[in-house]
């Protein structure tokens, strides 16, 4: 794997020592975050069979045509996922930051799926 600069090879890093750890199952699958600089993209991911059981981006149309911050759209993001893990029958996740730091946008969407009740 090509790694383009100090920063991707940093988080390559932190994410490998996070998978290491944290594995999704039918029960309590991994919520894993995906950061762009225009989307964020999250996905609940069953790793025993390798399925993604749900997903939310900032990419939908209902949040692509609000103007607002990608903070804003990152806590959307995160309330939209809680409800579909509902409606797949999942209460709690085993959260997969994958390699980014805890602050910002990842932060604000794990923060608005906790508050819609989805538990980790």
């Amino acid at each position: 794997m090509a790694i383009k600069n100090a920063r991707d090879y940093r988080r390559s890093r932190i994410k490998m020592r996070i998978r290491k750890v944290v594995e999704g199952t039918p029960e309590r699958p991994r919520m894993t975050v995906f950061r762009s600089n225009k989307a964020i993209y999250v996905q609940l991911v069953d790793d025993s069979c390798g399925k993604t059981v749900a997903s939310a981006s900032s990419q939908i149309k209902s949040i692509v045509d609000q103007k607002v911050t990608k903070t804003i759209k990152a806590r959307l993001v995160g309330e939209m996922i809680a409800e579909r893990a509902k409606e797949a029958g999942i209460d709690s996740v085993v959260f997969d930051r994958n390699g980014y730091l805890y602050h910002g946008r990842v932060k604000a969407l794990a923060e608005a799926a906790r508050e819609k009740g989805l538990k980790f």
